[in-house]
């Protein structure tokens, strides 16, 4: 068995606390929660839900990708979104920018969020027994 293997990007706000952008692990990859924060570290918190989930989920794609994985591997997401009634209008976006890919999901109202941020996602993925993790 390989050890855990860290990714990381510059496509992708930089962690702001003690973790990893994500880790490669048993052939997944464990995304950890994005911000609407933009790669070069400018907060969202100010702007529309709808621009927030754009970005949300734009960095978990761009971890994705360095990690080697595309939106079809994903297997699983977690979204936590400020207000229920947000839902439908989360629910287009994440269609739109997912396309075909239709991993597990959980969406989770909750009350409120760090710093006034009004979405945060995560992500695993699999990417199998393609030697992808050696590559990192």
């Amino acid at each position: 068995m390989s050890e855990p293997i860290n990714v990381s990007t510059g496509r992708a706000p930089a962690p702001a606390g003690h973790y990893v952008q994500a880790k490669i692990a048993f052939q997944h990859i464990f995304i950890s929660g994005q911000l609407p924060i933009r790669p070069d570290g400018a907060p969202l918190y100010d702007d529309s839900f709808e621009t927030q989930v754009e970005q949300a989920i734009d960095n978990v794609l761009a971890i994705l990708k360095a990690a080697g994985g595309a939106p079809a591997d994903l297997v699983r997401v977690t979204a936590y979104i400020v207000g229920v009634g947000n839902w439908p209008r989360f629910n287009q976006i994440y269609a739109q920018r997912l396309g075909d890919a239709k991993p597990t999901r959980t969406v989770v109202p909750v009350p409120e969020l760090h710093y006034g941020y009004l979405v945060e996602i995560d992500a695993i993925a699999f990417i199998g027994n393609n030697g992808r993790e050696n590559s990192i």
